[in-house]
């Protein structure tokens, strides 16, 4: 359905006067008699503008069944939020798939939650972009997955609708916030997923749920119609048990899209056409700073080197190399993603100042619901927006400001070794899984869902760089649970890190990734 704005009206006074305070103006009452009535005059500019169809996309067709709650009989991790059945008319690549949608991106006629009651009850009117490319391929959304609330934690535990089981072991966590298409591709309930990673969020899920995690380099996939945090780093990706399958997808949903902010000029490969291909000549850079941060097990580590050492048995080449500002990428990122986060809440979820679709109903119904029923954040949320924005105002934007011109040194030392190497390699996560507890204090559940253990140490560099990175499983630890190898590429050359990943994948034939 369509969310409508309030009635069209002017300020009142008082809201002059609050609105000027908000911008620390002190008016005087002649002030605020004049702007008053020219405020009074100006805003008619709305009505001509309402008046005015942006309609440039189909709305959700007829047919579309809405779906219902996944009971947990069915559901025993608690994966899903909503099972459906959004069929497709075509005929392509994922022909005869199942696919799971992250429950952040915009089904037509599905509600869409973002993990939270605050948007419980949205039902967008348009499909994703990712949803459209996927139905044009045949494929069919049989799930809306359970995630992190606003995808604002990494744990896997911080949803309204309660915490992922992780597929190994329900007493630990699956990773987050892509939790539930993890889970749901691990444990066969899909064939396929699609998550979304501005931190780590599709990649650690993967990592510790077992399955294959790929996020392309940013723009490659567009983004419209998924709730953002930061144009700069929003990214949407492909989810599966194989190499192959995760190839497939991604051949499905990559492309242009004018009315995606976040692309320039994008380069699509031939992604399945990498599958099966020799890797002997390969040179891989292992990261040093990836194994070296405090937290590590040394399960992963050694994991993680055996992994690499099956490659060299491939006909790869590896070296240790290393990159100093792989140790700082983790604290440019969260002086971007704090201020922009806040910032893109303020803005209702639709943001400013860039070309491209703005969903409006989006904005309605999003800003109408945080503006009753804020209380209701997790509070991973609310300590990215009161953090983020009291960094903004109190330092001006310096931090912001200053990170983000630094993005560019740090994208520059992984290009200077990728001129060297084909892919670097390094744990996806330092650690396996996070126990789950059912008592847990607030500071607690925060610090895991937000990286203070060093969870997303090597995920969060790669979405401030846009370089595509892969998880694929590379074995288990002590206790039974996956470990992730991550591979990392050139801008553009995702077909050198699936032929990496897909050779490790056929070469070990790891059966024992699924549950």
């Amino acid at each position: 359905m369509t969310h409508l704005p309030p009635t069209l009206r002017p300020p009142t006074r008082a809201e002059i006067r609050d609105i000027a305070e908000q911008y620390h103006m002190t008016l005087s009452d002649d002030e605020v008699e004049d702007l008053h009535d020219l405020a009074a005059e100006k805003i008619q500019y709305c009505k001509r503008i309402d008046e005015l169809s942006d309609r440039t996309m189909e709305r959700t067709p007829a047919h579309r069944d809405p779906g219902y709650r996944a009971t947990r009989e069915e559901d025993p991790k608690n994966a899903v939020v909503t099972v459906c059945s959004v069929e497709s008319d075509d005929e392509g690549l994922l022909s005869g798939y199942d696919v799971g949608v992250k429950d952040n991106i915009a089904v037509a006629g599905v509600e869409l939650t973002a993990g939270s009651t605050v948007l419980a009850g949205y039902t967008p009117a348009y499909d994703a972009a990712v949803v459209e490319n996927v139905l044009a391929e045949g494929g069919t959304v049989t799930a809306k997955t359970n995630m992190s609330e606003m995808a604002m934690s990494g744990s896997g535990e911080m949803s309204a609708f309660g915490p992922v089981l992780n597929p190994f072991d329900d007493d630990y966590l699956p990773g987050g916030s892509s939790s539930g298409s993890a889970v749901a591709v691990a444990t066969d309930m899909v064939d396929v997923a699609l998550g979304t990673d501005q931190a780590g969020s599709l990649r650690t899920p993967a990592s510790w749920s077992g399955c294959v995690g790929f996020k392309p380099t940013h723009g490659l996939v567009s983004f419209r119609g998924v709730a953002p945090l930061g144009f700069s780093y929003d990214h949407v990706g492909p989810m599966a048990r194989t190499v192959e399958d995760t190839a497939r997808t991604l051949q499905a949903i990559a492309g242009t899209d004018p009315k995606d902010p976040r692309q320039g000029e994008i380069t699509v490969g031939n992604y399945l056409g990498a599958v099966g291909e020799d890797i002997d000549g390969v040179d891989i850079g292992v990261v040093t700073e990836g194994f070296e941060f405090d937290g590590a097990e040394a399960a992963v580590n050694s994991g993680v080197r055996d992994a690499v050492a099956e490659l060299e048995g491939l006909g790869a080449t590896a070296e240790d190399v290393s990159i100093p500002w792989h140790v700082d990428g983790f604290f440019v990122w969260l002086a971007v993603e704090n201020e922009e986060t806040a910032v893109m809440m303020d803005a209702d979820g639709t943001g400013y100042f860039a070309d491209g679709h703005y969903d409006t109903d989006y904005a309605a119904a999003f800003g109408k619901a945080r503006r009753a029923q804020a209380d209701e954040f997790a509070p991973t949320v609310k300590l990215k927006c009161i953090l983020g924005q009291y960094v903004k105002q109190r330092y001006y934007g310096r931090y912001h400001g200053k990170a983000s011109n630094l993005r560019p040194a740090l994208r520059a030392a992984y290009d200077e070794q990728l001129e060297e190497y084909d892919v670097l390699a390094m744990p996806t996560t330092p650690m396996t899984a996070f126990e789950l507890k059912e008592d847990i204090d607030r500071t607690e559940a925060v610090n895991r869902a937000q990286g203070k253990e060093g969870r997303t140490r090597n995920t969060m560099p790669f979405d401030m760089t846009g370089h595509p990175a892969i998880s694929i499983p590379c074995g288990r630890d002590e206790d039974g649970l996956p470990i992730g190898l991550m591979l990392v590429g050139k801008h553009f050359d995702e077909e050198t890190v699936i032929a990496v990943a897909d050779a490790f994948e056929r070469a070990t034939e790891w059966t024992d990734r699924r549950y």
